[in-house]
Formats: structure tokens, sequence, C-alpha cells
């Protein structure tokens, strides 16, 4: 793997004739050097590829087994000089049977020989008339081609240069039975899978096929790496669609098209890194002591290209597909307002009180309060909405905040804070024209102060609105903002909150209140806590001060749900946004993050109650404990 800890693999589906030994060879090797061009370190082909899956009786004939060892050897010495190593199929006899096997193949050798282990014999498919399982076998070590080859499949394949590089294979059924061959390939150190594969296609088998890939690599948290037989097998009976794909701990990396007759090729780079950060994290992962263990083969790795294949997205806390992310809203907004129905139900169904700015997060909880209050059946009235403004509010947010409550019919307060303010200027001996961090955050502990005292006051809790975004850079004032008694937003991303606060405009009935929240979701990022310009438009804009939260998000998502080193989300963030940042503004806003996110945590630590939504949480009860003065120097370098 490279420095970032990428590994580049492919699966591959090679244009075939049925029993052309020789054409399906020349394929074969082809296939192999075009993508040793394109430093690919290890690439698999489907099952039986040297003779085809589909040749049925023909297997019988020693013509066939004999042209498949040729086939074999020829494959060996002709990419001997290339630097990836291929895993191929063919049928193979020893010890009185016949096997399916998969070849491992690399710089002049056959590395290991692994037999298919479950033979399936039902539906379609009539295997076992022709092949034995590797349950009959017995030998350890086969002579092929001049030199002694381990047999068995219990083998992995280790890089002497860095173990966490390992793989296993099994074959097609292997991967659709109850005790897989990688179960135990990785508990032995496997972070790779290799599935050759002769699947055919029938109704409803595609997505059954990539769900059984994509939870099998998110179980035993590998990457997978599949190839399938195409079309040109035998349709005397069966179509096969010719499928490859890839999953990394249960994610798609990419697939290839499906019935193409011309060959077909996946490439891309597993984080091998990731997957041992995952493992890590998994604390009982190697709980299961009862596994079998394996011999190792010892490979190794070179040059590992340091260009990167695979895309990240620029926004990995959004689904980019459109039904997925109503989907995704939809769940999520179950989540924060039944959360949020539980703890209302706890307290006897208090008065819910929110201070309400025009802004997006504030909209976001309110209309959370909105859709807990329909599940417990409770009046709009009992939420209690203030707009506080002060010396930054500006006309278009005090106006939307004062139409989205009246349209959802919730009790509507509004307090001026200025004269407060001043008053507490006076008393800290501030000057009024200062416009310091104190100005800013006397704003800010003044409006909580109101919202706290008028929930005493109401029998009520004040629910907050801050995202996790700003509490990872600690965009928010201690014991302001900060603190509520519950936090429906805590665990949001700021990238997500708008398509949270969309979703609900697109199922808003009433078209005023539609107008409404789509006018703040127009609205630029502002605290508001700085007067207005001259034209009374906000002068005061969060992404100019702590640079863009789609970086900031990109940065957080990487930093604690991958454990990725700043200097690998600087690579892949360089990658990500080169048409939107300058590699000098993607480190420039990187050092900023790492620098508040460990100076922030101090407000972690006591954050209020919150519901996780996501696979990211900064709550000290949970998903992050941190100590609140970690030095941060290492990361910084």
């Amino acid at each position: 793997m490279n420095k970032y800890g990428y590994l580049k693999v492919a699966a591959s589906v090679p244009e075939l004739k049925v029993a052309n030994v020789t054409f399906n060879t020349e394929e074969i090797i082809k296939e192999i050097n075009a993508l040793a061009k394109e430093k690919v370190k290890i690439v698999t082909f489907p099952e039986l590829s040297i003779t085809g899956y589909t040749c049925a009786d023909l297997f019988y004939q020693q013509i066939l087994l004999d042209e498949a060892l040729k086939g074999l050897e020829k494959i060996v010495n002709e990419t001997k000089n290339l630097d990836i190593i291929s895993i191929v199929g063919l049928p193979m006899y020893v010890d009185n049977n016949l096997l399916n096997v998969a070849a491992v193949v690399s710089e002049g050798k056959v590395l290991g020989i692994i037999p298919k282990t479950y033979i399936p014999n039902y539906g379609e498919f009539y295997e076992k008339r022709w092949f034995s399982s590797s349950l009959t076998l017995k030998t350890k070590e086969i002579n092929l081609f001049s030199d002694k080859v381990l047999i068995g499949t219990d083998l992995i394949f280790v890089d002497k240069n860095n173990r966490e590089v390992a793989f296993g294979i099994e074959i097609c059924e292997d991967l659709w039975r109850v005790k897989n061959p990688s179960n135990d390939a990785v508990l032995n150190g496997a972070t790779i899978i290799f599935n050759l594969s002769a699947s055919n296609e029938v109704i409803g088998k595609y997505e059954y096929r990539k769900n059984l890939i994509r939870m099998t690599s998110a179980k035993l948290e590998c990457a997978y790496v599949y190839a399938s037989s195409g079309i040109n097998e035998s349709t005397t009976d069966l179509a096969f669609p010719g499928f490859a794909t890839i999953y990394e701990l249960g994610t798609s990396l990419g697939e290839t098209p499906r019935f193409e007759f011309t060959t077909q090729h996946l490439i891309t780079d597993i984080d091998i890194l990731k997957i041992k950060n995952e493992r890590i994290k998994t604390s009982n992962f190697m709980d299961d002591a009862d596994y079998k263990e394996y011999r190792q083969v010892e490979i190794e790795i070179k040059n590992c290209s340091e260009a990167l294949t695979r895309t990240y997205k620029q926004y990995p806390f959004v689904p980019s597909n459109e039904a997925l992310r109503n989907d995704r809203c939809s769940e999520i907004i179950n989540i924060q307002a039944s959360s949020l129905a539980k703890r209302l139900k706890h307290l006897n169904n208090p008065k819910c009180v929110i201070g309400i700015s025009g802004g997006l997060d504030s909209t976001l909880a309110f209309l959370v309060i909105i859709a807990a209050f329909k599940k417990l059946g409770i009046d709009n009235k009992n939420l209690i909405g203030v707009t506080m403004p002060g010396f930054g509010t500006t006309g278009r947010t005090y106006n939307n905040s004062i139409k989205l409550m009246n349209s959802f019919g919730a009790t509507v307060k509004e307090i001026n804070i200025a004269d407060a303010c001043l008053q507490h200027f006076k008393d800290i001996a501030l000057d009024e024209n200062d416009r310091s961090i104190t100005y800013e955050n006397t704003q800010a502990r003044e409006r909580t102060q109101i919202l706290m005292d008028i929930a005493n006051k109401e029998n009520g809790i004040v629910i907050g609105t801050g995202d996790l975004s700003e509490l990872a850079l600690g965009w928010c004032t201690y014991n302001g903002d900060h603190m509520s008694m519950y936090a429906v937003n805590t665990s949001i991303p700021k990238t997500l909150v708008s398509y949270l606060v969309k979703y609900f405009a697109l199922n808003e009935e009433n078209k005023e209140c539609q107008k409404t929240i789509e006018d703040i979701l127009a609205t630029p990022i502002s605290p508001e806590l700085l007067p207005p310009d001259k034209n009374g438009k906000i002068e005061q804009k969060t992404e100019n001060i702590v640079g863009p939260y789609i970086l900031h998000d990109f940065y957080l998502y990487h930093f604690l749900r991958n454990n990725f080193t700043p200097e690998k989300i600087k690579y892949i963030a360089i990658s990500t946004f080169k048409d939107m940042y300058s590699e000098e503004e993607i480190k420039k806003w990187l050092n900023f993050f790492i620098k508040k996110f460990f100076a922030q945590q101090f407000k972690r630590s006591c954050l209020p109650d919150g519901p996780k939504v996501g696979t990211i949480s900064l709550s000290p009860r949970g998903d992050l404990r941190m100590p609140s003065d970690a030095d941060n120097s290492i990361w910084l370098k």
C-alpha cells in the first residue's frame, strides 16, 4: 500500500469463449498487462475463467483439463515480469477429485491454490456432477510446473513489508453459505477477500447479490472484491450478466455494467488503514476464538501509486441520491422528534421554549418540536418561540422568525435585548462601541438567560438549536447558545441541516409557510451579533470567519469517522475539492479545524442531552471521550 494506506485493486470480467482455453488465456493475459500499466497490484477474474464456467460434461474431458493447466502455465510465464498479482479460476485434478480452484499468480510463480468449498447442487446448479468440495482434500501441497505449491482453503496471502495487506479467497457459493471461508480468513488477518464467481441472473438476484456482498464486507470489516462470469458464457439454460463490484466496510466503491460482450473491469483504491482503524474501534472483533488457523503465504507489494483512483463525496453526511436523501431526512427527523417526545413524556409534557433567529439551525429545531408535538398530540400553543432582536438582527431574519412561528400557531414572544446588553456593558465597563468577542457573547448569554427564565416561568424546557459542525469548531458561546435542557440538533452537521429544512418545506402543505422556509434557506449563515451593513443586510457571515462548512464537515467526517491523519485528509481533500479550493486554502482551513477542534473540547465535555442520529456524535457520554487539555502538536505537524 502507499503511504496513505491505499492499495489499487481490480475485478475483471474478460471476454470469453466457452471451452476455448487459448482464447480465454490470451484475454486474461491482455487484461493483466493493461491493469499492470494502470498500477493495479491485485486483480481477480471470475470462477473457472480459463475454461469458462458453463463447460458442463466437457469437464470430464482430459483434453480440457490438460489445456486448462497449460493456460495457467502460459499466464504464469507471460506475466512474470509484471508487478501485479493475478487470481484466475480453473478446474484441477487433485486427490482423486476434480476441484474448482483459484490460482494466485505472481512474478512467474503460482503462490497458492484455493479450492471451492460449497458446491451448489440445487435449482439451476448441478456442480456436484463434476466437482468435489475442498472438504475432501487431504493434500496440503502439490507439484506444479516444477514447483511445490501450497493448496487448501486455509491460505492467507500476506505482504512481507506490511502485514495489514493480507487477502483471502473464496469462490462463488462460498459467499452464500452460513459459514463462509472468509470468516476464518479475516480472523487470520485478511483485510481483503477476493471472490471468483459465476452467478447467473434472474429477476431480483442483482440487488440480493449486492446486498450480500455489502453486508459481508460490513460484518467482516473488510474489502470485498467480486468478479462474476459474463454473458459470453453459454446461454443454453442460463444468462450470466458479467458483474464486478468492490465494497469496503459496507460501502460500494463501484461496479461494472452488466450484459456486456466486451471485457469489463473495475479499478479502485482500497483503504487498508481505514479497515485497520475500524477493527481497532470494534474492540470485540477478535473475541470469537473458535476459528481455523491459516497458513501464511508471503507476497510482496511494491511501487504503489500515490495517484488516487477512488473519489470521495464532497458532502459525506448527505446522500447524493435524491430518493435515498429523502428517506434519510425522514429517518433523521423521526429520530430527533421521537427522542424529544420521549423526553417530554418523561417530564409530563412541559412546554417547549426556543429562541427563533430566522436562521437554519433554530428553524430545524423549531420544526422538530412541531413534529414531536404531533406525535404526542400536544397543541402548538405550548411551543413558546422567542425572537430576541439585538444589535445585528436584520429585517429579513426578524420577519422570517415571526412568520415561521405564526404559521404553525406557536406562542410568539418578542424581547429586544439591546437595553439589557447596554446595561451589562456598563456593569462590566465595556465601551458600547467595542466590537470584541465580549460584545458578541454578551448578546448570546443574554438570550440564553431569557430563554431559561421563561422556561422556569412557564413550566417549560429550553430546546437547544446548535449543530454538530458548530460543536466541532466550538462556534458557540460557552453557557450561552452552547447550553439548553435538550439539544435536538446536536449531531446534525451544518451541511445536512439545509437538506432537513428543505425536506420539511417540500412536505409542507401551507404555501405561505413553505415560502418562509425557502427564504430562510436562502439567508446567509450568520450569528447576527455584529451590526448589519448600511443597507440593513447581514454583515457578519460565519463562513468568512471560520471557513467553508463544506470543508469543515469533510474534515470532521474523515477525522472522526475514519480516523484519518491530517496529512491524509489534506491529500483526499485536494483531490475532492480541486475545482473549488486551492491547496493553500485547504491546508489553511484544515489547520484552523485542528486547532479549534482541540481547543474547544471543554465545551463538548459538558453538552446537554441530545439524540445521536448518524455515525458521528461529539457527546462525552458516548462517542467522544477526549481530554479538554490534549496537545494538538503532532496533528498540526
